[in-house]
């Protein structure tokens, strides 16, 4: 029996091709379903924006790949040739390592990203549900999970922000104490913009302002963060009640400049303010910097942080990279020590079988014996084999964990002529 993946992701083809292969919950069940070739006996399906993936525990490597690429282009309604080249297929240990990268996002559009655990469990959770995964395909995803949360509580590959979004509330983390009860602006309605103060509004923030120059679509974003949309004009007097300013407008000249900080610090009694400056060019005069307790990030400044952050995560990868290949040894002794056990069962059963059959002729040839008397030649029979069977069973349990077991199964099954 063997472990197989195809797929295909970000990095073997465009999102033209990923789009066109990728299962919705609807058809994932369905898939799950009806792919049923002989061969293959456990399957799992990981479909994501940056991936499509079959996990298939099967007794032909090559037929159920075979198979695999065929269900995929009959499913799909797309022809073979367009999307062969762009597959990837992995088989036993590799497959085993590749998914356990992918559960702890080594394997990601964004190194660290945290979605991609989820989907992993859901996927599995899904051919679960469907009646499609046995023991090995179930530890397998099991060890997956677990694995990826060996990764995030022993590196820090999650903790460093890698986008410009993320990195400004990182930014303001380290500012203030605290995000509760801080007041946020936001000048302008882009989608970095908007991203940024999701994010602040997952810190729990106080309140919010959204000035914009079009009313309109700073009533629809206010709404859509439970904000206050302010009219453009009023937004330099509500500067001296925000804590945090995010300002990511269209205007070819700075909107806010040192006049007007200074203005509203004093308003505030020199407490913290902090902006954050997303548009090109800025909205925000760097002079500004200069204040006291006034600080400052633009674009370049958030630029940097993130490929700062960037870096850190590849060096959180390196021991993220060390955990797996571990786990990865253990789930190979897991299945030899498995492969092992059906040989050390039949042969306990024929060495059984023999002691049986000879016991009886025996017991014919004696005659009739008291009840102890039969317990004694039992015991004497059962110690025999038990002490006859020991070797080749420690033998075995120690070919698995040493990555032999393969030919010692072999062995043993030929030397006591177990398949015949």
């Amino acid at each position: 029996m063997a472990i197989v993946v195809v797929g295909l992701n970000h990095t073997t083809a465009p999102v033209a091709v990923r789009e066109r292969l990728a299962f919705s919950d609807a058809t994932l069940a369905q898939a799950l379903a009806h792919f049923r070739p002989p061969e293959v006996q456990e399957l799992v399906i990981l479909s994501t924006c940056n991936r499509v993936e079959m996990y298939m525990q099967t007794r032909d490597i090559d037929a159920s790949v075979a198979s695999c690429v065929a269900f995929m282009a009959a499913c799909h309604a797309v022809p073979s040739p367009q999307f062969t080249s762009h597959l990837y297929q992995l088989s036993d240990l590799e497959a085993v390592r590749h998914l356990f990268r992918v559960a702890a996002s080594l394997d990601s559009l964004v190194l660290g990203e945290p979605q991609i655990l989820g989907q992993v469990k859901a996927a599995y959770l899904a051919a679960q549900a469907a009646g499609r995964t046995g023991s090995i395909l179930a530890q397998l995803f099991e060890r997956a999970l677990s694995v990826a949360k060996t990764v995030r509580t022993e590196t820090g590959i999650s903790d460093h922000a890698v986008s410009v979004s993320y990195a400004a509330v990182e930014l303001a983390k380290k500012i203030f104490e605290s995000l509760q009860q801080r007041t946020v602006m936001v000048l302008g309605a882009g989608d970095t913009a908007e991203l940024a103060a999701r994010h602040l509004c997952n810190q729990g923030i106080a309140r919010m302002f959204i000035a914009n120059r079009t009313s309109e679509r700073a009533i629809h974003l206010a709404q859509a963060l439970q904000a206050k949309a302010i009219p453009w004009e009023a937004f330099p007097e509500h500067l001296a009640y925000t804590d945090i300013v995010i300002s990511s407008t269209s205007a070819p000249h700075p909107i806010i400049d040192p006049a007007m900080v200074r203005e509203a610090m004093r308003a505030r009694r020199s407490r913290p303010m902090f902006f954050i400056d997303i548009a090109v060019p800025r909205d925000v005069d760097p002079m500004i910097n200069t204040l006291e307790n006034v600080f400052l990030y633009d674009i370049d400044d958030l630029q940097n942080v993130v490929q700062e952050n960037r870096r850190e995560r590849q060096r959180e990868a390196l021991a993220a990279e060390t955990l797996i290949w571990q786990e990865v040894r253990q789930f190979e002794q897991w299945l030899a020590v498995r492969d092992a056990v059906p040989t050390i069962v039949a042969l306990r059963q024929h060495a059984e079988a023999i002691r049986l059959q000879e016991l009886d002729k025996a017991l014919h040839k004696i005659g009739p014996l008291d009840e102890r008397q039969r317990r004694v030649l039992e015991a004497l029979t059962c110690g025999i084999v038990n002490k006859l069977l020991h070797a080749p069973t420690v033998s075995l349990k120690r070919a698995s964990q040493e990555g032999q077991v393969r030919d010692a199964v072999h062995m043993v099954r030929h030397l006591f002529n177990l398949d015949t």
